[in-house]
């Protein structure tokens, strides 16, 4: 294992790497989001809830959670939902658990909208450099749920295939293993576009761009016991482990990073704690290089963050390869946004 001290601060040019080193796959990280929007830098959307302006989680809602050990919204509204449908068959009148569900969905509606970058703001140029970056690889893996990536996929959707290509937009796992020439992208934790339904099964929802992030709200916020959005935001990485277990879509998507070969990219992405589930299944997967970006804050952070990968993958036979990523078009300044006050 190589000590932290050995390391130094030097970090390749993405461009020059790109071409000696092609990578078939990217993983996306939380970092690629910020690069765009600084208001996705947060440490959590569960503690956001609880302090959102309007109708934030009160401590009824915040027992729910504590109640199931979880700070997972998936796993909380399909239980209240669970609750609300037995003590409908077992004629018991209450109606608190329809009551809390409707209050939490508001809560994290509210919140999510607080921190995603308005469709209005979203510039074509940044949109049109995201569609043609990911369009390079044959697989991209997002970890985010936000809609950066669906926006973009948005803009050529012939160049791409999220797996939800049936006429009801759903995940049959049947057409799923099949490869084209289009570029896959798979939502490793969900995301907001994503609902699971009544009987467990992925949809997306279809439709304008512009309304992507409205529909969010309107389709979690009807009166009726209705589909729970499918993307893991919170929790340790058990928590997220068992999310992922839950949904043969997830299963699915988490089985592909496992698979992947030759070279893959890492942007954004910091692989902490609370990525385990992450990092295992690369560290199953065969793969002969790692391309990681490092944002180079300072030269102490950069010796600091080439350390952490190396201690990641020390007993794997992968090649680490470390660059900027201000030099990567993700990571372009250009593509910033300023956020509203």
């Amino acid at each position: 294992m190589t000590p932290f001290q050995e390391f130094d601060a030097e970090l390749e040019d993405w461009n020059a790497l790109r071409t000696s080193t092609p990578c078939s796959g990217l993983l996306l990280g939380n970092g690629a989001s910020m690069a765009v929007w600084h208001d996705f830098y947060y440490d959590s959307l569960f503690e956001k809830t609880k302090s959102v302006a309007e109708k934030p989680l009160s401590q009824t809602e915040l027992s729910v959670f504590d109640a199931l050990n979880t700070r997972n919204f998936e796993h909380v509204l399909s239980a209240l939902k669970t609750a609300s449908k037995v003590n409908k068959a077992l004629a018991i009148s209450s109606a608190s658990p329809r009551k809390r569900y409707y209050a939490i969905k508001e809560a994290l509606i509210n919140s999510t909208q607080d921190v995603h970058i308005p469709w209005r703001l979203m510039p074509a140029a940044t949109l049109d450099c995201w569609q043609e970056e990911l369009a390079r690889y044959s697989t991209v893996y997002c970890s985010n749920y936000d809609l950066l990536a669906p926006w973009a996929l948005m803009q050529a959707p012939k160049r791409f295939n999220d797996l939800f290509q049936t006429p009801g937009a759903t995940f049959e796992l049947a057409q799923a293993a099949a490869k084209g020439k289009t570029t896959r992208v798979l939502y490793l934790h969900g995301a907001l576009h994503l609902v699971k339904n009544q009987e467990g099964k992925a949809r997306k929802s279809v439709g304008d761009p512009a309304a992507l992030l409205s529909n969010f709200a309107i389709n979690h916020s009807i009166s009726a016991l209705d589909d729970v959005p499918l993307f893991v935001s919170e929790g340790t990485s058990d928590d997220k482990r068992k999310s992922i277990r839950m949904s043969d879509y997830l299963s699915f998507c988490h089985e592909q990073l496992m698979a992947h070969k030759d070279s893959l990219c890492i942007f954004g992405h910091s692989l902490g704690e609370q990525d385990q589930h992450l990092i295992d299944a690369l560290r199953l997967a065969p793969l002969k290089t790692l391309c990681i970006s490092i944002y180079p804050r300072s030269e102490a952070f950069i010796r600091f963050q080439k350390n952490h990968y190396t201690q990641l993958f020390a007993q794997n036979k992968v090649a680490l390869r470390f660059f900027n990523a201000k030099t990567h078009p993700l990571g372009d300044s250009r593509h910033s946004v300023p956020v509203e006050r």
